[in-house]
């Protein structure tokens, strides 16, 4: 099984980044990322794979997932009506402010003990997820407020157990993680214009068959597969956000209506006008607090 290396954009000073209702279900995306992860899914019942350790959850769940920890979405072929709320943390701020101010001396030991994977249950899970559920509507200081409070309640609770006796520690290397992140970091700031793969592959100092050699055996996927399901994601937040289909096309580096549309239905198992439609009543869209 191939591991991806998730990046979140740095325009964000906050420590905060949340995903509101963000839809994964059609998509096996097994990766791992810096930040932390708080997790909550409601209405659904499916495989928890986190780290060396896969199990199953009903009805809903709650994770604390430490930094670089690979684990599959949660609601990888979820076929219900589902909530989901996935809160990630920067690893700055456990390295800036929790090991450097005493009053928050519990929640930096959470996150030690994160790096287990922590499964919250009976009162904590429900009181947290009604919080997180929240949090998309709050104002940034409010939303940064709720956050510490949500993260003191879980380093107190007792309501926990842990998914790895040992703390797991990621077998790709720190020089494997760098590059696969610059990688990903110049996908993420040039999507919207057109990207060649020998562009890529001068950010890794390797010629264009070298590169597609190594992006696959690293990822999995070839290279061109990956660009063009980053795009796609982000085709599905403009769509959300109330662009047309036109509009999501352009903005996202696709330069034939027709290629973003196929390529649309092949990754997605619909058509852009269908996801919208069915998204943009029922779903609010994916939103970003703390900027």
């Amino acid at each position: 099984m191939k591991v991806q290396l998730e990046t979140i954009s740095p325009d964000s000073k906050s420590p905060f980044r949340l995903l509101h209702h963000p839809r994964l279900n059609h998509l096996f995306y097994w990766h791992f990322h810096p930040e932390y992860e708080l997790v909550f899914i409601e209405g659904a019942s499916a495989t928890r794979h986190v780290g060396d350790s896969i199990s199953n959850y009903s009805d809903s769940d709650l994770v604390f997932i430490g930094s670089n920890i690979p684990h599959l979405n949660f609601d990888y072929g979820v076929q219900t009506e589902y909530e989901k709320e996935v809160l990630h943390i920067k690893p700055g701020f456990k390295e800036s402010v929790l090991a450097n101010i005493p009053e928050l001396g519990s929640i930096n030991a959470l996150f030690e003990k994160s790096r287990h994977g922590i499964v919250f249950t009976g009162e904590t899970k429900n009181k947290v997820g009604k919080r997180l559920k929240k949090l998309h509507a709050l104002a940034p200081f409010e939303f940064f407020m709720e956050s510490i409070g949500i993260l003191r309640e879980l380093a107190h609770s007792q309501d926990f157990f842990l998914l790895h006796e040992q703390p797991y520690i990621n077998k790709f290397r720190k020089k494997e993680q760098d590059r696969l992140r610059g990688i990903y970091a110049f996908v993420d700031k040039h999507y919207q214009q057109k990207i060649g793969i020998v562009d890529v592959a001068e950010q890794c100092n390797l010629g264009k068959e070298a590169f597609c050699r190594y992006f696959k055996k690293a990822t999995g996927n070839t290279f061109i597969n990956f660009l063009n399901q980053y795009r796609i994601s982000q085709a599905k937040r403009l769509l959300l956000m109330g662009k047309n289909v036109s509009e999501a096309c352009y903005e996202c580096g696709f330069e034939s209506l027709s290629y973003f549309n196929r390529t649309f239905k092949r990754i997605s198992g619909e058509n852009p006008s269908d996801f919208k439609k069915q998204y943009l009543v029922h779903n609010k869209k994916i939103v970003k607090v703390g900027d």
